[in-house]
Parts: C-alpha cells; sequence; structure tokens
C-alpha cells in the first residue's frame, strides 16, 4: 500500500443540543475529517480534538497543523506493509494522539475497501453482530430537564445511562435520579473535576450501587486514582489517563481501576486500541467504547471498536440524531428499539458519505501530496 494523497477538510457541525461537561458547554463541533487516497480507492478518518484544549492538549487548529506538517509526510508516497505501519512511523511524534489517530484510522479503513472486506473484520472484531449502546447525558440547566431526558432516553432503547458530573452537580443531583430511576444501569463522568482531598464526598456515591464512576481525579494521574479506587466499592473507569497499552498495564498492576474506556482518537487508533483492549482483557478488566461527539465517520469506527470481544458494556456509541439534524454518512447511525447498532457487511466502515452535505459545511481543505 502507498499512500499518493491526503486531503483534510474542516467541516463545522452545530449540536441539535448543547452538550456540558465539568469543564464547558458545546453548542457546535470543528472537526477535521482524513481523507487518503490510493490506487483510486479512499478511506477516511475523523479527528475526534475538541475546539479547545480541555478534554485534553488537543484542538482542532493544532491537529490540523500536526496532521499537515508532521503526521501526513510521515506516511505519504511510503510503502507500508499495511494499516498497522501508520502508529510506529508517527509515534515519535509527542502526545497529539487525536491528530495521528485520524489518519490511522482513515489506513485502516482504505485496507479494509482495497480488500472489500468489512472494516470491524480487517480489526479483527466480528464478536458480536449487535453492539450494545449506552448514551451520555451532560450536565443540564435543571434536575427536572436531566430526569426527563434519561426518561426519553430510556423510551429509545438506551440501556446504559452516563451523566456528567462535577462539584455542585453531583451527590444530591445522581441522588435524584436513583430515586426516579432506582434500577437503570447508571455510571457517572467527572472528567478530572475532582482531587483526593474529595475522598469522603466521592464516597457518597458508593449508596447510589453505580456501575462505574469515570475519570474522577486528574487527567493525567494513575497514582491518585488507585489510592481512591482503594477507599471506594464503586469501580473507577480511567479514560483521560490511558494512552497506551503501557498505561492500562500501570493502571492494572496498581489497581487503580476496574474498567477502562477505549476512544480511538484517544490512543492514536485502531493498532493501539487493540494492544490497549487485549492489554485488559488478559487481566479480566472489561472496556467499553467512549464517545467524542463524533460525525458518522468517527461513529462508524467507534462501531467496529466495538466489535472486539471484550467490550462487554454499552458504550457511548448512539445514534445520529442524538447530535445530529443531518450527519455526514447514509444512512445515519440508528440504534434498535433493544439499544444496540447493527453491524454493516459493506466494504471499509460500512455507510456512504455524504458528499454533498460535506461539501456545503467544510471550512477548509487541503490535500497533500
Amino acid at each position: 500500500m502507498k499512500l499518493e494523497r491526503i486531503t483534510l477538510r474542516q467541516i463545522r457541525m452545530p449540536l441539535v443540543h448543547f452538550f456540558e461537561t465539568s469543564f464547558g458547554r458545546t453548542y457546535e463541533r470543528q472537526m477535521i475529517l482524513v481523507e487518503v487516497s490510493a490506487g483510486g480507492i479512499s478511506g477516511w478518518g475523523e479527528v475526534t480534538a475538541g475546539e479547545n484544549p480541555f478534554y485534553n492538549e488537543e484542538w482542532t487548529e493544532a491537529a490540523w497543523l500536526i496532521l499537515r506538517d508532521y503526521a501526513a509526510p510521515r506516511v505519504l508516497g511510503r510503502e507500508l506493509d499495511g494499516p498497522s505501519a501508520v502508529y510506529p512511523l508517527t509515534a515519535h511524534i509527542r502526545g497529539h494522539n487525536m491528530a495521528r489517530g485520524g489518519l490511522e484510522v482513515a489506513v485502516w479503513d482504505l485496507a479494509a475497501r482495497m480488500e472489500g472486506v468489512p472494516l470491524w473484520q480487517k480489526i479483527g472484531g466480528g464478536a458480536r453482530r449487535e453492539i450494545p449502546c449506552g448514551v451520555s447525558i451532560g450536565i443540564q440547566d435543571s434536575v427536572e430537564q436531566l430526569l426527563d431526558k434519561i426518561e426519553r432516553e430510556l423510551a429509545d432503547g438506551y440501556q446504559r445511562i452516563k451523566m456528567k458530573i462535577k462539584p455542585g452537580w453531583d451527590i444530591d443531583v445522581v441522588r435524584r435520579v436513583r430515586q426516579r430511576f432506582p434500577s437503570i444501569k447508571l455510571m457517572a463522568d467527572a472528567n478530572s473535576a475532582y482531587t483526593l482531598a474529595d475522598i469522603d464526598h466521592l464516597r457518597q456515591l458508593d449508596e447510589f450501587y453505580l456501575m462505574m464512576i469515570e475519570q474522577p481525579l486528574s487527567h493525567d494521574d494513575i497514582i491518585d486514582h488507585a489510592e481512591l479506587q482503594s477507599e471506594l466499592q464503586t469501580p473507577i473507569c480511567l479514560d483521560e489517563c490511558i494512552r497506551t497499552a503501557h498505561h492500562a498495564e500501570q493502571a492494572i498492576q496498581m489497581h487503580a481501576c476496574g474498567i477502562i474506556n477505549i476512544k480511538l482518537g484517544r490512543v492514536a487508533g485502531f493498532a493501539e486500541a487493540r494492544r490497549v483492549h487485549d492489554t485488559a482483557q488478559a487481566a479480566g478488566i472489561p472496556v467499553w467504547c467512549g464517545g467524542m461527539l463524533e460525525g458518522g465517520v468517527g461513529r462508524a469506527h467507534n462501531v467496529a471498536l466495538a466489535t472486539l470481544p471484550n467490550f462487554v458494556l454499552p458504550g457511548d456509541v448512539s445514534a445520529s440524531k442524538r447530535y445530529w439534524a443531518r450527519d455526514i454518512i447514509r444512512p445515519a447511525v440508528e440504534t434498535t428499539p433493544q439499544g444496540t447498532i447493527e453491524i454493516r457487511d459493506e466494504p471499509g466502515f460500512g455507510y456512504e458519505l455524504d458528499h454533498e452535505f460535506i461539501r456545503a459545511i467544510t471550512v477548509r481543505e487541503e490535500s497533500i501530496g
């Protein structure tokens, strides 16, 4: 495989409803699509970095420069043994996993299309024909608004509810949710909003029999999470601080978590995602697929990822309509009444690109090669 051209497109997509976490409120997404071309065939990837460097150090503007000036030149025109070659070719770029991952997943999609096989098969997935789906619900303007939103999502069949928390929007709010929905699968995501000084406060969450508390402490910490986990009955799920399989090994050895969230962008693509998956599986640690408000390309990649065998918990992969009035793929991603997404067998990530719509929402475009 030799990449002949890499095309970057920045698109602007307004959300149907704002999404708020402990570090801010988002009304629209500025995303980068990566198209890689070889032999008249194209593969597509999506950079999942946010508009601002709040989830991690990456953001859209920086990702564009990293892709254009550093990642793309290292793979363009080279003879590649396969998509697994992309990760080591860009690994000496410190950080910037989401930019690197947007390119890497595009090459996996290209390889699958060149072979005429679905992406899930190319990455070694296929453990299930339908993936279980949960939803991530941001901080709302009121508890009543949150409760109504949860009720609508449950009515749509979603199997797990993740609610964002932060100081001032945590214990009392979770209590209200549990009182209203005593038996649902419920988890809380803190996005690094707490410190070890909050141990006594966070211990109160144990009474609500949550599936997990996601990344309560610093985005780059494992050691303090180990101490916190020893004080809690509720499993800790690590997200932001697991960027490599080595991080997963360290966290597991230190008993810093009972669950790991895998995000393609955070670990720089499918190759490392599989290594994190395998590390967790060998240790008996379940994983699930996290979301970053992806468009259709990133959403379809997440569906493929979640077919690997150790993705046994419902992830953040949900229907396109929860976020977008119109998605960039056709058909839009839909869920069944049972809260699952059915796997598609078309080559690559399995959906058709809506090129007309992509052109209409493109903010800038640049080709390399």
